[in-house]
């Protein structure tokens, strides 16, 4: 392993797109933000509807440069608190060793995969030529690791299962990927992004009365050109219809979501029915049904995550928990159950599961941790989130200006110190705030900033935690 090649790969928003050398998401979320004409505002991230699997055109295409550097969000479906340090947490690698694979997030995943498979082609063979010089003694030719964030992991099992990847893997490592989907992009595609979650569980959110009514149609509007979103929709049983005892799947036609395009659905069934039908057809040809590379899927089960849709005469609710016959939980964007790759690994244990929050799962510190722990050989339950975890409710987005709620649940948090402050660039909005309980056995804080992206840290003492995440301030 330490002479293999290493391929990152970022998952929605972690790629700058740009035309021109301007960066166009970074121009197009803030005049969004700022309620000024948004649905001209991402007029240019849009893609021509209908275009699948195909390639924009010239006037519609845009370049990947580089890894995000600091923290973004598309409300309503995920953030990223940016991929500043991702070599170097990665260990002590030579040079050329490491490859980060910037690409256009919005288009389909499929697509990507495929470009992907040439880029480790060109890469794999430039290093093999090289890797004498750094690893005289190795006992193989090097093969790669694919350390893959968020959407970035159902771009990389596509490759090595679909496009015959497999036979230059040696490991596959997923930080916080929706193997099954996300709810939330549910919520995105039908218009119900940012704003509070109606329904059960301890969601909470700030009421954006018009303000939220604006983004949620500008962005939904964007969403549905974008192929990559319509397949992070869920395939797990995820919508509950009163009065019937059993979920339902989303492809469901006699109990459809209102406002979620069926070709969008059937998509996201078909992007993982290939995908299971290639791994079934490949484990007829492994020894003893072994993939022949290591798999490790690392997720976060602190925290309260959109879980299911609900339909009622009033409209969807978006649910944190399916049933009440177990806790449900996730890293506030993916759910646990979702995490993990149930179709390379046979029990959850398997699984490395931590407190870290989906924007910052690929963070320098909880990269660096888990694959150190990957490296020696450790069992994956030593990675597991133990009773010090904390778990945040977060809006996506509030409104500038005004106080918003942060609601922290877990064991004893009482005498933990909890405190919280917004950040941007560096510098703080503030002092420190301390939680106070709030009544329902958590404990809550309230905060305010000015417009912008923020980044919101939560800071508890006896043991020590820091957890993070990026809130965006409507300018009104």
């Amino acid at each position: 392993m330490k002479h293999d090649l290493v391929v990152f790969v970022p998952g929605i928003l972690g790629s700058r797109l740009t035309r021109d050398g301007r960066d166009v998401w970074n121009q197009s979320r803030r005049t969004l933000f700022q309620l000024r004409n948004p649905k001209r505002a991402l007029a240019e991230m849009a893609l021509p509807p209908g275009i699948g699997d195909e390639r924009p055109d010239a006037r519609h295409a845009l370049v990947p440069e580089g890894l995000l550097k600091s923290p973004d969000s598309l409300p309503g479906l995920l953030s990223c608190l940016g991929y500043p340090d991702v070599r170097a947490a990665l260990g002590d690698l030579a040079e050329g060793q490491y490859v980060p694979f910037a690409y256009d997030w919005r288009l389909s995943n499929r697509l990507t995969a495929a470009d992907l498979k040439d880029r480790i082609a060109h890469e794999l063979a430039r290093w093999t030529e090289r890797v004498d010089t750094y690893y005289p003694d190795r006992p193989d030719d090097p093969k790669v690791i694919l350390v893959c964030h968020s959407m970035g992991g159902l771009i990389g099992r596509y490759y090595l299962e679909c496009l015959g990847g497999r036979e230059t893997a040696r490991t596959l490592v997923t930080l916080g990927t929706p193997h099954k989907g996300a709810a939330k992009a549910v919520r995105f595609l039908t218009g119900h992004g940012v704003g509070p979650v109606v329904g059960d569980g301890p969601l909470r959110g700030a009421a954006l009365g018009a303000a939220g009514r604006v983004v949620n149609e500008a962005l939904r509007g964007l969403a549905l050109t974008l192929p990559s979103v319509a397949q992070l929709l869920p395939v797990y049983d995820a919508v509950l219809v009163p009065g019937k005892s059993r979920r339902r799947a989303l492809n469901d036609r006699r109990h459809p979501v209102p406002d979620l395009p069926t070709g969008h659905v059937e998509d996201a069934f078909a992007f993982h029915d290939e995908f299971e039908d290639a791994r079934e057809a490949n484990r007829r040809t492994d020894t003893d049904g072994r993939l022949p590379y290591r798999v490790h899927c690392l997720g976060g089960m602190a925290h309260p995550t959109v879980h299911g849709v609900v339909l009622s005469p009033d409209g969807p609710r978006f649910t944190t928990g399916l049933d009440d016959g177990r806790p449900w939980s996730g890293d506030g964007t993916v759910p646990r159950d979702s995490a993990f790759a149930g179709w390379a690994l046979d029990y959850e244990d398997d699984g490395g599961w931590n407190g870290y929050r989906h924007a910052d799962m690929a963070g320098g510190g909880s990269v660096g941790h888990q694959l150190s722990v990957i490296r020696e050989g450790r069992r994956a339950r030593d990675m597991l989130a133990g009773d010090e975890e904390f778990g945040l409710t977060v809006p996506e987005c509030a409104l500038a200006g005004k106080p918003f709620e942060v609601v922290a649940t877990g064991q004893g948090l009482a005498e933990r110190n909890l405190r919280a402050v917004l950040r941007r660039e560096g510098a703080s909005s503030g002092t420190p705030v301390p939680f106070a309980p709030d009544g329902a056995g958590g404990v809550r804080v309230e905060l305010e900033g000015g417009p912008g992206t923020w980044v919101l840290e939560v800071v508890s003492e006896r043991p020590r935690m820091v957890c993070r995440e990026v809130v965006t301030l409507l300018d009104t």
